[in-house]
């Protein structure tokens, strides 16, 4: 699966289950892990834990095996690694907390 459409999968997928904020990091050049970065706010722990599971299921039914998933018994910070997408869920607290977007947003200098 092209890492475009597995973005676009997993976007649809966040979105169609109500998570909020949903936000996409390009961190090709910034990172040799991934290509990028998803973070959504969910509404609660049971509602990260859903939504895991939902992009989990729909990134296999896509044909794209996940690689692994933590933080799915608390569901707090819930991260799912789709091999060239990594994927974040967070309470709005914890995504308050550590600010993903601004951390990866940061270039080195030139």
């Amino acid at each position: 699966m092209q890492v475009e459409a597995l973005v676009e999968l997993v976007v649809k997928e966040l979105d169609d289950n109500k998570a909020k904020s949903i936000t996409k990091l390009d961190v090709r050049g910034l990172s040799n892990v991934t290509d990028f970065m998803l973070v959504a706010t969910s509404t609660s722990s049971r509602h990260g834990k859903a939504l895991a599971d939902k992009v989990w299921e729909a990134s296999k039914e896509a044909g794209n095996i996940p690689v692994g998933m933590e933080g799915e018994m608390v569901g707090d910070w819930v991260l799912l690694d789709l091999g060239d997408v990594v994927v974040h869920i967070m309470l709005e607290e914890v995504r308050a907390l550590y600010q993903l977007e601004k951390l990866w947003n940061m270039r080195p200098n030139s």
